[in-house]
């Protein structure tokens, strides 16, 4: 049961660190990248769809996106959602592609950008203590542990934790030094 328990809590500890990557990865560098477009979706015919499966995004020039819908109808809810998005960046509609030129970071953007991954780097934090929780009230439940066995177990627990808030920390600092770098 010990083992299932620690497999359990890595398994969903891994599935908080992809997560918390892939919130990473729409954060704005100063650099174009079709990832910032991510979670932006689109009303298409009455249902929200992400961007991504209603048009092709390009990257021009290092820091242009390009945003081509293979439905010409749908440019101006593209243009709306964009908007909508909060993304820093306003949406340039020529008919028949809409084009967001990424705005080069001045010091203080690059502060609230490092702001925000440390607000994602908390809520991932709290995510795995929360898991911590639930495994450790999974263990003092299992009445198959000795006293020093649950302790053991307990430890162990903690340490897989302390690895995976250590893994947060690594992978928001790369990032900061990523949105940091001129």
């Amino acid at each position: 049961m010990t083992h299932i328990i620690l497999e359990l809590q890595k398994e969903r500890m891994e599935k908080v660190i992809e997560h918390f990557e892939e919130n990473l990865k729409t954060i704005r560098t100063g650099m174009a990248n079709t990832n910032i477009l991510d979670h932006v979706e689109v009303d298409y015919y009455g249902s929200p769809t992400p961007i991504k499966q209603i048009a092709g995004i390009t990257v021009q020039e290092g820091r242009t996106l390009v945003i081509k819908p293979y439905d010409s109808s749908s440019l101006k809810d593209i243009e709306k959602a964009c908007n909508m998005a909060d993304l820093g960046m306003a949406p340039q509609n020529d008919g028949t592609v809409i084009r967001l030129t990424v705005p080069t970071l001045t010091g203080e953007t690059r502060k609230e950008m490092c702001k925000k991954v440390g607000k994602l780097a908390e809520e991932a934090k709290v995510q795995v203590r929360n898991i911590r929780r639930d495994a450790n009230d999974e263990a003092k439940k299992d009445k198959e542990l000795t006293e020093d066995l649950q302790k053991e177990m307990l430890e162990k627990i903690q340490k897989q934790t302390d690895e995976y808030i250590k893994m947060i920390d690594k992978i928001a600092d790369a990032k900061e030094k990523e949105v940091l770098k001129v």
